[in-house]
């Protein structure tokens, strides 16, 4: 029988294959993006230096509102008076270069002084219809939980499926189209509970914390020297409408790899048979964590979607669409504790 001589690796094989792993294991190894990310990372950034003349620290909270509006999706963020929630988003709005409405929400805030009313033309002898302030691209609407049900039912079909029926008629809404709601969390007087139903509307729920004692010094640093100046001035359009769509668009071409899909799924799977909720994540909750990864890659700089993307994303996504049981909530269980324990049970994709 012939023996046939299998060559051997040469020492110089060996170590380039060494050198190689070396440099993907410490990250060094730069991937070629099939996406031409230049425009979109410089059109995220102009936005962050402007917002950062406005707005102290908060940057995961800029970040999440942008995730957001390139996820096509609606925010709602909670916290108490004072750590500049409208500021934020007045600001973000004004960079956008889109129409912008705010609402103020109040106890006797009726669904017509949002969607609009018919009104009678005497001129013509018919109804015409007058649109609200929901006819706008941004929405931000301030304490949100100050209206009652029949209020916030009259945006169910407007944040899921960007229109408006009114008298048998369907009103589209114009694209883009984000609504960024407010809450405070701590005074419960004259406030109603948001129904499930519309809390699942929202991508995100972000919790904003006060600042940091440096951050509260160049707060006031900043009051001190511009007393009485309107702080969103000199802040200027970053983008327009199309540019919007666009980068829309470009989020939809992110890879995202079967692995994750599976992990994605096995984490809402999991808040549905967790014995510490009585009520999981829905699948739209799936779609949403799916949908806000890929933008986040965007922000990171990449045309693919990580692990890691996913578990940044997972507590905002997730903390406003479970709820905990009432023996595990007496016990001073958190929203985020049973998600951070889901996350640790799952095994991370390779």
């Amino acid at each position: 029988m012939e023996h046939t001589n299998t060559p051997q690796p040469s020492e110089e094989t060996n170590t380039e294959q060494t050198t190689q792993v070396e440099a993907i294991s410490s990250g060094s190894i730069e991937f070629s993006s099939r996406l031409n990310l230049e425009d979109f990372n410089e059109s995220i950034n102009h936005i962050r230096e402007q917002l950062s003349t406005v707005i102290v620290g908060q940057k995961k909270l800029i970040d999440l509102l942008i995730v957001a509006l390139l996820s096509r999706g609606h925010v709602l963020l909670e916290g108490v008076p004072g750590v500049a929630k409208t500021l934020t988003i007045k600001s973000l709005a004004k960079t956008l270069g889109i129409d912008f409405s705010r609402i103020q929400f109040t106890p006797d805030l009726m669904p017509s002084d949002i969607l609009g009313t018919s009104v009678f033309n005497l001129k013509e002898s018919e109804f015409s219809f007058k649109k609200g302030p929901i006819f706008s691209n941004t929405i931000l609407i301030d304490e949100i939980n100050r209206a009652p049900a029949k209020t916030q039912a009259a945006l169910f079909e407007v944040m899921e499926e960007y229109q408006i029926t009114i008298d048998g008629t369907t009103y589209p809404l114009e694209q883009p189209f984000i609504v960024m709601a407010t809450q405070n969390p701590i005074d419960q007087e004259g406030t109603y509970r948001l129904p499930e139903a519309q809390l699942d509307r929202f991508l995100f729920k972000v919790k904003v914390d006060y600042p940091s004692i440096q951050e509260e010094l160049i707060v006031l640093e900043r009051e001190n020297t511009f007393s009485g100046i309107d702080k969103t001035t000199a802040l200027q359009p970053v983008l327009s409408r199309d540019k919007i769509n666009e980068l829309q668009m470009l989020v939809k071409q992110v890879l995202v790899e079967k692995p994750l899909l599976e992990y994605i799924g096995k984490i809402i799977h999991n808040t549905r048979n967790n014995p510490f909720l009585f009520l999981g994540a829905s699948p739209r909750a799936s779609i949403a964590l799916l949908n806000s990864a890929k933008a986040h890659a965007l922000l990171e700089g990449r045309d693919f979607v990580t692990p890691e993307d996913i578990k940044q994303l997972v507590i905002p996504v997730l903390r406003h669409r479970i709820h905990i049981t009432p023996e595990r909530e007496m016990e001073g269980m958190t929203a985020e504790h049973i998600i951070e324990q889901i996350i640790d049970q799952i095994e991370i994709p390779r």
